[in-house]
């Protein structure tokens, strides 16, 4: 069985790193080398980039800024913002990163997930998708830093990317994000039981057991966050932090029924 990821996830905002609430008001959170250095330290299992801004001002990926992060990195990369050919894909492997994330471009040209997947092999392309309610209370998948509302089923989206070729979803709860209130594990639970490669829930986290219920309740393959891993305490101080491997092999070593428990875990 292959050992669950606590995946950090990093925004970038012209060369910032910054943190969002609901995928608005973006809070600065450092330099971005820096906290790169500080989770090389901590070990983490892996590490997703993403260009917040890429899209939204239609430009490719910053490559020499990311040719400077990269190279302060001894964990796993995955890089998404701006990737709309197999030149900026080629590029960024070139540079150390192992996978790439398509957002947007992944709804306007599906068969572009094929094409990369037939290139550069599935284990490397992931489909991030964001993900929020209407008024009516039906989930759907939004584009453009999640302005947009493209009209598309999250049910029906992520099981047309993995017959494109995808071989990983980053699913982002647009309004958990930041919030740190636990993730929507209703839509992670639908949409991991619909396709046979991982889901990785991204938005909610605010405790180490949430990566756990987004595990063991919303059959996610991995769990992601964002302040969990960056801010300290209920004023929201920056600290950079990551579990020690004990604990996340104390809590992905709990039996099922432990996780399963309301309202909380049974140690």
């Amino acid at each position: 069985m292959l050992r669950t990821r606590v995946i950090p996830v990093l925004l970038v905002n012209r060369r910032k790193c910054v943190k969002t609430r609901r995928f608005r008001n973006p809070t600065y959170l450092g330099d971005l080398k820096n906290i790169v250095r500080i989770l090389n330290e901590k070990e983490v299992d892996e590490l997703v980039l993403l260009d917040i801004a890429a899209s939204r001002e239609q430009r490719g990926p910053d490559f020499d800024f990311l040719k400077e992060v990269v190279v302060e990195c001894f964990m796993p990369v995955c890089y998404g913002g701006g990737i709309t050919n197999q030149h900026d894909v080629r590029k960024l492997f070139h540079l150390g990163i192992e996978k790439v994330s398509i957002n947007s471009f992944a709804f306007k040209s599906p068969s572009f997930i094929g094409d990369l997947a037939r290139v550069f092999g599935s284990q490397s392309i992931v489909v991030s998708v964001d993900v929020k309610k209407t008024l009516f209370g039906n989930y759907r998948c939004y584009l453009s830093g999640g302005r947009v509302n493209s009209g598309s089923k999250p049910e029906d989206f992520v099981k047309k990317m993995e017959e494109n070729g995808a071989g990983e979803i980053l699913l982002n709860s647009i309004e958990c994000d930041g919030m740190m209130q636990g993730y929507d594990l209703e839509l992670i639970k639908t949409v991991s039981s619909l396709v046979e490669i991982p889901v990785v829930a991204c938005g909610g986290a605010g405790s180490l057991e949430d990566f756990g219920k987004a595990v063991f309740k919303g059959g996610a393959s991995a769990g992601a966050g964002g302040s969990f891993f960056v801010f300290q305490g209920v004023h929201r101080a920056v600290l950079v932090s990551y579990p020690q491997p004990s604990e996340i092999e104390e809590l992905f070593g709990y039996e099922y029924s432990n996780l399963m428990g309301e309202p909380g875990l049974n140690r």
